[in-house]
């Protein structure tokens, strides 16, 4: 397969003006850009823009992913929405890094695999949109994403042993956020892009309290708008007037729900070790329910097959005259399809004989056939495959 990359930004809280596009146009002759968006794919060459800068200056989202392994995704947000401080406690080594630029926070978050080939060229386009909702559910407050980031970095640990330092089996883990046995749709694309392992979230998610739906009732929200003060809404409305409609939507949010969401004890944290070690155990313990379920289906599929010839073996001793005529008359075809129905049948008649303890009454029978049709070579090579 020839080298394949894919790379994507997206603006959401603000459109690009026509000299920030022209900027971007600068970088690629060929990409797609509109005043939201940056595509362009490769298959020779690199990308000549540094995707850290242009997220930094113009971007809140951007996916790069190779046909070698790579899967990239990064997010810019405000930090008055995310704090730093909060992303740092997230962060593992290079797999999930993080950085201030001017009033922003930004994250990168990456998955290796060098192990085969990958061919995204017909859902590329399709992988950012499915993961780029974690970015508000990250401004409203909803730390699960960074978990899974943090998660699917160690996790990548049991496929490279050279990610991670030995000493790292003793790192603790950061905070666990409720509701990671109930993913969104975002979380879950992102958990699978970062190729977090099944096994490794469901250990993680047993320490996750439950998540505590929130509804959003608008007569809970008017109420809660309603007690802000006049000064609060006049300047909120303003910024919706200058474009920042979305942005004013997740701080509203956010300060909802901080508000109305009830207090979540924090459990005891765990070591990497213990995360990955009982993750192994568990995905042990699949894999040995999973053959023992195989071996009880292959026992009844036998059973079944065993049942179903005795039934025609039983139907096949009433007719068995009629049989041995109905392979004679199979042979004189001269066809290879009627030597493979003989075959089928001289099969029965030979475990017939063989359950009737009269199974030299059957070779005699065999001999002669043989004999008699020893110049087809096809039939003669058909049953000495079938052991008649």
């Amino acid at each position: 397969m020839s080298e394949y990359q894919y790379y994507e930004f997206l603006a959401i809280d603000r459109p690009l003006d026509d000299d920030e596009q022209a900027a971007v146009r600068s970088l690629s002759t060929r990409a797609r850009i509109t005043a939201t968006s940056f595509v362009n794919e490769y298959h020779w060459g690199d990308f000549r823009g540094q995707p850290k800068l242009l997220m930094q200056s113009y971007y809140d989202a951007h996916l790069h992913v190779t046909n070698w392994g790579t899967h990239r995704v990064m997010f810019r947000l405000p930090c008055d929405l995310l704090d730093p401080d909060v992303v740092e406690e997230y962060c593992a080594g290079d797999h999930v890094d993080a950085w201030v630029a001017d009033e922003f926070v930004l994250l990168d978050l990456t998955s290796e695999d060098h192990v085969g080939e990958f061919d995204f060229t017909e859902d590329a386009e399709a992988l950012l949109s499915a993961m780029v909702g974690v970015r508000a559910e990250l401004a409203a407050g909803d730390l699960r994403p960074l978990y899974l980031a943090w998660l699917a970095a160690y996790g990548a640990w049991e496929r490279d042993e050279d990610v991670f330092d030995r000493d790292a089996d003793d790192d603790l883990e950061p905070p666990v956020p409720p509701g990671l046995s109930m993913l969104t749709a975002a979380q879950r694309a992102l958990a699978d892009f970062l190729r977090l392992d099944d096994e490794l979230l469901a250990v993680a998610a047993q320490a996750s309290p439950p998540l505590e739906q929130v509804t959003d009732d608008p007569d809970d929200l008017a109420t809660w708008v309603a007690r802000l003060p006049i000064g609060e809404k006049n300047r909120l409305l303003g910024r919706v007037l200058k474009g920042e409609a979305a942005r004013v939507r997740m701080e509203m949010l956010r300060l909802f729900r901080g508000e109305s969401a009830p207090a979540v004890p924090r459990p005891t944290r765990r070591t990497v070790a213990d995360l990955l070690d009982d993750a192994a155990r568990r995905r042990a313990d699949r894999q040995r329910r999973l053959a023992a379920r195989r071996a009880e289906d292959e026992v009844r599929r036998q059973q079944a097959a065993a049942q179903a010839r005795a039934q025609r073996l039983d139907k096949l001793a009433t007719e068995e005259a009629t049989c041995w005529s109905r392979v004679d008359a199979l042979i004189d075809t001269r066809k290879p399809g009627e030597y493979a129905a003989a075959v089928t049948l001289l099969t029965d008649l030979q475990a017939l004989a063989k359950r009737e303890d009269r199974y030299d009454r059957f070779a005699m029978r065999m001999t002669a056939l043989r004999q008699t049709h020893a110049r087809k070579s096809s039939l003669i090579e058909r049953l000495d495959r079938a052991g008649i």
